[in-house]
């Protein structure tokens, strides 16, 4: 729900990944808009944009992009990612947590690069080690070097590159996710809250150089060269 993902609590089960992927969001887009308040920002595949409230007023225009399926979407587009907008369109492309869904990956990231300006940048998160959940759909994962390698093969510049959660706090939540649902009702939210305190504390145990290397979730933020 979009009230948990901009605010979760320790009884969430992605409560850490939540809160991180949230924060690290914001202080790129922060960063990116820090000089110009009227950039147009396209979230391409926004679901329920959870973070609209808080970009909204660090830009000009936010327009969502998704599917027929999503409502909520200002521009719809099919599977094949294709959108009706002309070229050089956006000054900033958000894709939160999206490129595992999409069906073509490279499809998806050179429509991207299609929209945005020359100069422009696209904030993409997306995942290492997660478990399956589709949205409609949900078929890729990454090593930190495959997921570089397909960004730059579209032509993008990477210029930040960023992990959460290493392999410690991965592989507890990979545990907690593979007992989550099969405990009754009114123990999912003590077992969430026991679990992301472990998280929380194991996560410590990495570096950042290693959640870069092999993260949960990467945030990456890539430009269109002049």
């Amino acid at each position: 729900m979009k009230g948990n993902r901009l605010k979760p609590t320790l009884f969430n089960p992605r409560y850490v990944s939540l809160y991180k992927l949230k924060n690290r969001t914001i202080e790129k887009i922060k960063e990116l808009t820090q000089a110009n308040k009227q950039l147009l920002l396209a979230d391409f595949g926004c679901g329920d944009m959870p973070y609209r409230e808080v970009l909204e007023p660090m830009v000009g225009k936010y327009l969502g992009i998704d599917l027929d399926l999503n409502p909520l979407a200002e521009h719809h587009i099919d599977f094949d990612s294709k959108t009706t907008l002309p070229d050089n369109y956006a000054d900033l492309v958000l894709s939160n947590q999206v490129l595992e869904h999409v069906d073509s990956p490279a499809g998806y990231l050179q429509e991207a690069y299609r929209i945005l300006k020359p100069g422009g940048s696209m904030l993409i998160s997306t995942h290492g080690y997660w478990f399956y959940h589709p949205t409609p759909n949900d078929y890729w994962r990454w090593t930190s070097a495959g997921l570089r390698r397909i960004i730059e093969a579209e032509g993008f510049q990477i210029s930040s590159f960023f992990g959460l959660l290493g392999l410690p706090a991965s592989g507890l939540q990979l545990f907690q996710d593979g007992i989550y649902q099969k405990l009754p009702g009114f123990l999912k939210p003590l077992f969430a809250l026991i679990m992301q305190t472990f998280i929380i504390l194991f996560d410590k145990i990495s570096s950042q150089p290693q959640r870069d290397r092999d993260g949960a979730i990467y945030v990456i933020v890539a430009q269109k060269p002049l």
